[in-house]
């Protein structure tokens, strides 16, 4: 226990350092605190076990912190601004991204110094200068505010999302049910549902995103769909087509708003084999299912 006390101590230590381009140490030029009336100041109250080791002003001191923070944030721009470059192909583009845009960009992404999160920054200048207006500020605003766990769970739901090119809309098949009739009213009780847990994602994660306003917070149900009726949704690689069997039935989905829309289009994940498993097997007794690759 003490080992990793120390160790603890020494992470932090670092970390301070890192911060304020200087070292801190503990009180006392032997080390040890001292415990006589000198432990405490004017007020009464205890002195402090730890002070930053350094003769210079609080004024250079804030000065330095900021110099070493001004570095990071350049360094964390070149590192992203390198990327896109990388990322962008060498093809024609009519437009520029707007210059409002572009400082947005700038302001929003200087603090991100994680590699993974540094991608998906690239990766929307890179979509932006393609094609101008792709990414709205609003999306730029909700990359910022999130955490690598965060950006791993909407990875997660993207593995799952179909897009329906009828809406232009990415969805999560959640199941259906048969809309009941008049001679059968508790039709409805026997809803066939998709366990999500079962591929990999726990509901927190579902509110969470929820939270950052990229999944809408309550279920959607489709239009009632007639015998014969096809939905189409495209997963990366693979879509399936879904042609109803009866009429009268009714699917249910999670829908990604307008923001989760956009930051979707910077992972390509394939489907989640699971999920297509229990799409299969939910869906087979009241559609036909047919898989294709995308080429």
């Amino acid at each position: 226990m003490k080992v990793k006390t120390a160790q603890a101590r020494i992470n932090l230590a670092n970390i301070i350092e890192s911060l304020l381009g200087y070292p801190i140490t503990k009180v006392g030029s032997n080390g040890v605190l001292p415990t006589n009336e000198q432990s405490y100041n004017i007020k009464g109250q205890v002195k402090p076990l730890y002070h930053i080791n350094s003769e210079n002003s609080v004024l250079a001191r804030a000065q330095k912190r900021q110099d070493l923070l001004l570095i990071k944030q350049q360094q964390n721009i070149e590192s992203i601004l390198a990327m896109a470059m990388g990322f962008c192909p060498d093809v024609a583009s009519r437009k520029q991204p707007d210059v409002d845009w572009v400082e947005h960009f700038i302001a929003l992404c200087e603090d991100t110094s994680n590699e993974s999160m540094q991608t998906l920054w690239a990766k929307i200048l890179t979509g932006e200068t393609l094609n101008p207006g792709t990414f709205s500020i609003k999306s730029l605003q909700t990359l910022k505010h999130m955490t690598q766990r965060e950006a791993d769970s909407l990875q997660k739901c993207v593995s799952l999302s179909g897009y329906n090119e009828k809406d232009d809309s990415h969805f999560i098949l959640l199941g259906f049910y048969k809309k009941p009739s008049l001679f059968d009213l508790l039709r409805k009780g026997n809803k066939v549902s998709l366990n999500l847990g079962k591929t990999g994602i726990s509901f927190p994660e579902i509110l969470t995103l929820m939270d950052l306003n990229l999944l809408y917070r309550k279920e959607i149900e489709s239009a009632v769909l007639k015998a014969g009726q096809e939905l189409t949704l495209s997963f990366l690689s693979q879509k399936v087509t879904l042609k109803a069997k009866s009429s009268d039935l009714v699917l249910s989905y999670y829908k990604f708003t307008q923001t989760g829309d956009e930051l979707s289009k910077l992972i390509n994940f394939p489907v989640n084999k699971v999920y297509k498993q229990l799409i299969n097997n939910a869906l087979e007794g009241e559609f036909d299912l047919a898989w294709h690759a995308i080429r």
